[in-house]
């Protein structure tokens, strides 16, 4: 029997959101699919409705990957194994970039199950691409390390990095760390080192700004508790 396709479904980075988000082709493929593989069964279901879903939620059949099931991931396998098609769905953005569902995917190719990615948003992508940096030559760093001295260092490296090999250097911290993270930065770059920070992207307050430390020194925002991405060149 044939294998079923893995389609990697993008969802809204914010709400009210979801006409920026949801392409023609995702709607008619999510109302060809009635299995998910999602990191969250609540949210994903809203995000189906507001996507067009005309399938009754009732007869879907949604896998929860969230951090409590992921030792065993071949119990996700068994409508793909059985020719069905299936949609994977994260959080937030596009599944398996800075995304648990990256294991996902994996463990599909190591199957030999197709993966077809769909477009929609990723907010490490459109923070780049509205910052001014360069775009031939980045690196996504993730979350950078909590203890205070190392973070430092590690931002120090990255400043260092960046104008080294004039590399983008892009990094995240957790919505409430916002804060704690942007006042490191300014203490330990250099003034003329350019930072953007694109905070509630495609949401109705969305934020993008990039000028130098030096110029950032004399601003205060409050990046509390609003997802943000932090780029520097």
């Amino acid at each position: 029997m044939q294998n079923g396709t893995l389609y990697l479904i993008p969802v809204p980075l914010a709400e009210e959101a979801a006409h920026k988000t949801f392409t023609p082709y995702l709607v008619d493929t999510i109302n060809q699919i009635d299995t998910y593989i999602v990191e969250n069964s609540k949210t994903a279901r809203r995000f189906l409705k507001e996507a067009g879903l005309q399938t009754p939620q009732k007869d879907l059949i949604v896998h929860d990957y969230g951090k409590h099931n992921r030792n065993d991931l071949g119990q996700f396998f068994n409508e793909l194994k059985a020719g069905k098609d299936v949609g994977l769905m994260s959080e937030a953005g596009c599944p398996g970039i800075a995304d648990p569902g990256a294991d996902i995917v994996a463990e599909a190719h190591k199957r030999g199950i197709k993966v077809v990615p769909l477009v929609g948003p990723s907010s490490i992508l459109l923070a780049l691409m509205a910052s001014g940096f360069n775009g031939q030559s980045f690196a996504f760093w993730g979350y950078l390390p909590i203890d205070k001295e190392q973070r430092a260092k590690r931002i120090k490296d990255l400043d260092l990095s960046a104008s080294r090999y004039k590399q983008t250097q892009i990094f995240i911290e957790t919505p409430f760390r916002n804060n704690q993270l942007f006042e490191e930065v300014l203490k330990s770059c250099k003034p003329n080192t350019q930072i953007c920070v694109a905070c509630n992207l495609t949401a109705e307050d969305e934020f993008i700004k990039t000028q130098s430390v030096y110029n950032w020194r004399k601003e205060e925002i409050d990046l509390h508790k609003k997802p943000t991405i932090f780029l520097m060149y």
